[in-house]
């Protein structure tokens, strides 16, 4: 049986969590929105036509904050097509997906969808085929109270009051050739510092997000980030981070070593933001936001095979396996363990699209994936200790030196609670783990959940959605400030602290 050991200090912390890191992301695309979020008619939907029981879902996540409408949809998207009487809205053909967008759903249905799940609206603007102009007028639709043009049209629209929409991104993926309106480093840096710059003249209590790579394998990674930076540093606040995650070749042991792949992009993002302000010799520090992650790569070959021009298709509907439930719990550790410089993160995305949640016509259920992001969305809330792992290690193909053992503790200060969230990768062998916890007295486990199941390619259907849930641990002690526990060979596992 394998060993490993948690070293903490209560003086070593990384930082606190910003809630923003347990977001997600809705975008026009398949039935995220379309039978998804919205389904009028359906026996599910409310008056407004938002189907509750994916809001009773949404809202077990605690998920703080929801971007929208894109992703590549955003880069071709014109929002004043999806506000005001649905009667008179066009549908468009969607390029980037090349599906139809009837836009029966818009942005003010959105912010009344924001409402009911309990989130905040972090919104894009499209800076692929529009510019600072259409950004301005956009956020004067959202944010002011009224008498201007724009804040009336939201008020004849049926929206009296402001939607104070406060977290904004600059485009979406602008170094990708696949993205309409595709830029240059030098005429995206540009065109966000200009967008930025009239946007917080209109409201300077916004934040924004200015667009990174689209992921660490682009050509341009890293010449991209330093170029945009120095162009537009002093209007944003965040650049973005993307990155999705599959095991296409059946390799589950490198599959699972991508956490260490995340943690390097994280590292290096960071790096690269604190050489631009070394350069510009300011004190302003641009933190990150890790707006879309994911694994995606099930639904593929079925993508390809489908018709084009269509109204909201089966999309990238990936199905979950257990071990992505497993992948995805060593990706929320990595965040957290990054918690001082990522202060916002999106799940990509919510429901139906690569999502923890599926809808049918019939009801909704939970994937996999769902059940690691919903413990450490209401439980990863405090302060990140500086989380030391001593742990065996095995070689990954791709990403090196991995070690069997992803794990970080959570110190609520304010409710005297700890959580410890690990992931044992190892596919063979239990894992013995103990961590010296002396310095927080008259502490007690109050809970221990397991997620785990012998076959790695178990998946939660409609017709059997508890396949794949998690258990109630048995194998955990804290004696005398000392914690123990066994975690089984490929489990993800929570442990809950309290003062007695």
């Amino acid at each position: 049986m394998k060993k490993a050991e948690i070293i903490v200090d209560r003086h070593f912390l990384i930082g606190d969590v910003d809630k923003r890191i347990f977001g997600s992301f809705i975008e026009h695309l398949g039935r995220a929105v379309y039978e998804g979020i919205y389904q009028p008619g359906s026996p599910f939907a409310d008056t407004d036509g938002m189907r509750t029981d994916v809001l009773e879902l949404v809202r077990e996540l605690q998920v703080p904050v929801v971007r929208y409408p894109g992703g590549n949809f955003v880069s071709g998207y014109h929002w004043e097509d999806g506000v005001g009487p649905k009667d008179l809205r066009p549908a468009r053909p969607d390029p980037a997906w090349q599906v139809i967008e009837t836009n029966a759903f818009g942005l003010n249905e959105f912010v009344t969808w924001a409402q009911k799940a309990d989130t905040e609206v972090m919104m894009a603007v499209n800076l692929g085929t529009r510019g600072p102009e259409d950004a301005k007028n956009l956020l004067e639709y959202c944010n002011f109270e009224s008498g201007t043009y724009y804040s009336d049209l939201r008020k004849k629209h049926g929206y009296e009051k402001p939607h104070h929409i406060k977290l904004w991104c600059l485009g979406n993926e602008m170094d990708g050739p696949w993205q309409i309106g595709h830029k240059t480093a030098v005429e995206y840096g540009r065109t966000a510092e200009e967008t930025g710059r009239m946007m917080k003249m209109l409201d300077p209590s916004i934040e924004t997000v200015a667009c990174g790579s689209s992921n660490l394998e682009m050509p341009t990674f890293g010449s991209w980030e330093e170029t945009v930076l120095d162009l537009c540093y002093d209007q944003v606040d965040y650049l973005s981070l993307h990155q999705y995650y599959g095991n296409a070749n059946g390799d589950t042991a490198d599959f699972l070593a991508s956490s260490v792949g995340m943690d390097q992009f994280i590292s290096s993002v960071i790096s690269i933001c604190d050489c631009v302000k070394a350069k510009k010799r300011t004190n302003k520090q641009i933190n990150l936001s890790f707006d879309e992650w994911n694994v995606w790569y099930h639904s593929n070959d079925a993508d390809a095979k489908l018709p084009k021009w269509s109204k909201a298709p089966h999309q990238l509907e990936d199905i979950y396996n257990f071990e992505d439930a497993l992948l995805v719990g060593s990706m929320l550790i990595t965040l957290l363990r990054h918690a001082d410089r990522v202060k916002i993160a999106c799940l990509a995305q919510l429901v139906n699209v690569i999502a923890p949640i599926m809808t049918s016509d019939t009801g909704a259920w939970r994937q996999t994936i769902f059940y690691p992001f919903f413990y450490t969305s209401r439980y990863g809330r405090g302060t990140v200790m500086n989380t030391i792992v001593n742990a065996p290690v095995y070689e990954s193909r791709t990403y090196g030196d991995a070690s069997y053992l992803d794990s970080v503790l959570i110190w609520n200060q304010e409710n005297d609670e700890l959580t410890l969230f690990a992931v044992n990768k190892s596919l063979e062998e239990d894992l013995e783990i103990s961590c010296d916890l002396r310095q927080f007295t008259e502490y007690r486990i109050v809970d221990h959940k397991i997620l785990t199941h012998e076959n790695l390619k178990a998946v939660n259907t409609e017709d059997h959605p508890l396949e794949v849930t998690p258990v109630s641990g048995q194998n955990a002690a804290l004696d005398s400030g000392k914690l123990t526990a066994l975690f089984p060979k490929h489990s993800w596992q929570m442990i809950r602290m309290c003062k007695k």
